[in-house]
């Protein structure tokens, strides 16, 4: 897996993500737990959907 996830998406899916579990809380639903699959992504910098549509928000360091 190829890192292929920013560090201003990570911020993006960290508050997609909390909000997801707020109103999942709120409403004491199963459906709060969702947020793990943008946390997920997050601890991984990995996001399957991206190669398919062949696009990256992560930076290459020019070494």
């Amino acid at each position: 897996m190829k890192k292929n996830i920013g560090k201003i998406d990570k911020i993006i899916r960290i508050i997609i993500a909390i909000i997801i579990a707020a109103i999942g809380f709120y409403y004491q639903t199963w459906w709060g737990l969702l947020a793990l699959i943008p946390l997920f992504t997050v601890f991984t910098s990995f996001c399957g959907l991206y190669p398919i549509l062949g696009i990256t928000t992560r930076k290459e360091k020019a070494d």
